[in-house]
Parts: structure tokens; sequence; C-alpha cells
């Protein structure tokens, strides 16, 4: 059973982008979770982190939630600066991966020597871009790719450490047309479905 959430905020400020939904989601999160049961750890990369702290946070976790809003078609630059740094000291201290390759068999079975299972992962991700765009071929940009499509290097990052995925959680069309009170409720549906009471 999975009891212990680590939450990380990766929302990097600009002046059309404050970080008032992501932070109002991860709030929501901490709190459901909390009164569900689960012991709740955050991160708020802009606000700063240690290194070392955020590989024991990883450790600890049953799951983490990666909470970020699209800026260019991925994660803030902060974001990725974290993710880069932290996966890559959990693999210097050999806790997290070795790529899954065995000296008798060298072509086979990259990226599957991930050292993290069974935790999982989910994330929660902030879009400008309307729900319609994701899904239909008929849509010229994305071409038919989905939310989850577009952030493969992420996934594949977890799968490399042999997390599992939950389900991602979406908002859309947050600066042109909001629905927040309907994303509220539908984050509070998700997360009942996939984190029962403990």
């Amino acid at each position: 059973m999975m009891q212990k959430v680590l939450i990380i905020n990766c929302h990097q400020p600009y002046p059309v982008s404050p970080g008032q939904l992501n932070a109002s989601l991860v709030s929501r999160m901490q709190q459901q979770l909390q009164n569900s049961g689960y012991e709740v750890a955050l991160t708020i990369v802009n606000e700063g982190y240690q290194i070392a702290k955020e590989v024991e946070k990883h450790l600890w976790a049953d799951v983490i939630i990666i909470q970020t809003p699209v800026y260019w078609m991925g994660l803030p630059w902060i974001g990725k600066k974290y993710i880069d740094e932290i996966f890559s000291a959990g693999a210097a201290v050999g806790f997290f991966y070795s790529d899954g390759r065995s000296s008798q068999d060298p072509k086979r079975n990259y990226g599957m020597g991930g050292g993290m299972a069974p935790r999982r992962y989910m994330l929660s991700l902030t879009y400008n871009a309307p729900a319609e765009a994701f899904g239909n071929p008929e849509e010229p940009f994305m071409a038919g790719k989905g939310v989850d499509d577009m952030f493969l290097p992420l996934h594949l990052s977890f799968r490399f450490l042999g997390m599992q995925a939950l389900p991602t959680f979406a908002c859309h069309d947050v600066h042109k047309a909001p629905e927040i009170a309907a994303d509220f409720a539908r984050l509070e549906a998700h997360l009942r479905a996939h984190f029962p009471a403990v």
C-alpha cells in the first residue's frame, strides 16, 4: 500500500504565469491526501532545495507527483534542472538504477535496470492549450498526439528508474478559458480514484 507521497511543484514564475493555479493544485492535493491518511512531503523547486535531501525524499516516497505548467511543450527549465540534478545524484550513490544491460548481453534490456520499483509517479499538468487540441488527428499541431506523448521524455526518465505511471491529470485552457472550479473537482475525483484512503 502506497502511503508516503512526495509532491514536487515545478512552476517557474513568469509575469503572465505567477503560479497561483499550480500552488492551489498542490495545496489541494496535500490536504486531500493527508485527510485520506497519507504522509506528504513537499518540494517547491523555485524556492530552492538541497540535492541530498531531495534524493532522500525520493527514496522515502512511495509515490512522486510532479505538478507543473507546460512551458514550450515540456517542463519549465527549473523543473528539468531539478530532475537532472536529483536523478543524477541518486545514480551516483547507487540507489536509483543501473541501465539494465548485462556484460553477457550488452545489446538488450537497455533502460530496464531501475532500482526504484515498486514506486509510482503521477504527472499533474497545466496547459493553456484546450483539451480538444489533443487526441484528434484533424488538429494539425498535435496531429493526434496526447498529453502523455508530449511528456514522453519525462515518462521515460521515471521508467528508467523502474517506476510505474499513475494516470496523468491535466488542466486545459488555463489562460484563455479557465474552468478552475471544474478542474478542482476533477482533481479531487482523480485522487480518490488513484489514492484510496489508508
